[in-house]
């Protein structure tokens, strides 16, 4: 069976939008560009409620990486990532909407309000670009050619970033060495600790049959026999040497480099890196770029520190990535809509 026919989250078409349907439909409809944001061990680590002509995004903490992600910070940027295609859903079809950030205090789960406000709007090229890279946007785990990215290209890589309120520092060939040496290095830390192994393997899945989340063997590489025993593998052994030198390839060989800062580091911040990282990925994905991440070295508190340091950043370092031109990755599971959608406001958790 065709990986496509695997996964039919990914075959939304707005050619389906229910022009018919009431208000609750349009949401719902949104909705399904939403549940293609990217994630954390694609975790998907988000719920929704439809109230009257508004969504409210909440944090799913019940899918939360305590190794990977202690402060829930990967967890509200992947909702960020989901509030952005929501956002770009509606634009698409022509509804203005009323953005709320929600930030009272650190563990609240409702994290977004967006609201229809009534007046129509046409779409420019822009949106529709990208917001048809939607279904075309896969992480490519792979290596990229060694082509490199005109200057227009990452120039608005960056424009994204900055129009979502966040930096896209993309970082110099003469500071790549330096870059490198903190991902493998992270790499080393990362996988010698038991607890991170265990928690990793959880989400590693067999290619088959395919689960509705967690990262299947073919989109990390696996082959069908490897697929199946990779868990118990990275489980049991400390694979940060193997993980290291294949971490290093990619970083050294990736024709960009780039890194998402924001100026402050609160949950808001977070908010502002995740709709600023999906608008960044659908603009390489307009371009043609594939992307994937390196956040190791920003997921132990102290290195990240140390890594602003030796960059130079102006703020506070959110995501690592890197781009180039490769081929065309497989798409990872989604939950469907109805899965991700609540009645009425979760528990606080």
């Amino acid at each position: 069976m065709a990986v496509a026919d695997r996964h039919q989250s990914w075959l939304v078409d707005d050619a389906d939008f229910p022009a018919a349907g009431n208000t609750a439909d349009l949401l719902r409809f949104a909705l399904r560009y939403a549940v293609l944001a990217p994630s954390s061990h694609n975790s998907q680590p988000w719920l929704f409620r439809v109230d009257g002509r508004a969504v409210e995004v909440y944090a799913d903490r019940r899918r939360r990486l305590p190794m990977v992600d202690p402060d829930d910070r990967e967890l509200v940027m992947s909702c960020g990532a989901a509030l952005y295609n929501l956002r770009l859903a509606l634009s698409h079809i022509g509804e203005t909407v009323d953005v709320s950030i929600l930030s009272d205090g650190a563990d609240s789960d409702l994290l977004a309000r967006v609201e229809l406000t009534g007046r129509r709007a046409t779409p420019n090229s822009q949106t529709q670009n990208l917001f048809a890279a939607i279904t075309n946007r896969h992480t490519c785990r792979s290596a990229f050619d060694q082509a490199p990215i005109d200057e227009k290209t990452v120039h608005d890589l960056r424009n994204a970033a900055f129009a979502e309120g966040a930096w896209l520092f993309d970082v110099p060939d003469e500071q790549r060495h330096k870059v490198t040496w903190f991902v493998t290095d992270a790499d080393f830390i990362q996988m010698s600790e038991p607890a991170f192994r265990r928690e990793l393997s959880h989400w590693m899945r067999t290619s088959h049959p395919v689960r509705d989340d967690g990262m299947p063997g073919y989109a990390l590489g696996l082959s069908e026999l490897q697929s199946v025993v990779g868990p118990l593998m990275v489980r049991t052994f400390d694979v940060g040497t193997s993980q290291a030198a294949k971490d290093d390839e990619l970083s050294r060989w990736s024709a960009l480099l780039a890194l998402i800062v924001t100026s402050s580091d609160e949950k808001p911040d977070w908010i502002a890196a995740g709709q600023a990282l999906q608008r960044v990925l659908l603009t390489a994905t307009a371009a043609g770029l594939q992307a994937s991440f390196l956040n190791q070295p920003i997921e132990i508190s102290s290195m990240r520190l140390q890594l602003a340091r030796e960059l130079g950043l102006p703020g506070h370092p959110q995501l690592l990535l890197r781009f180039g031109y490769g081929p065309n990755a497989a798409p990872t599971p989604r939950r469907e809509v109805s899965d991700v959608l609540v009645t009425e406001p979760p528990a606080r958790t």
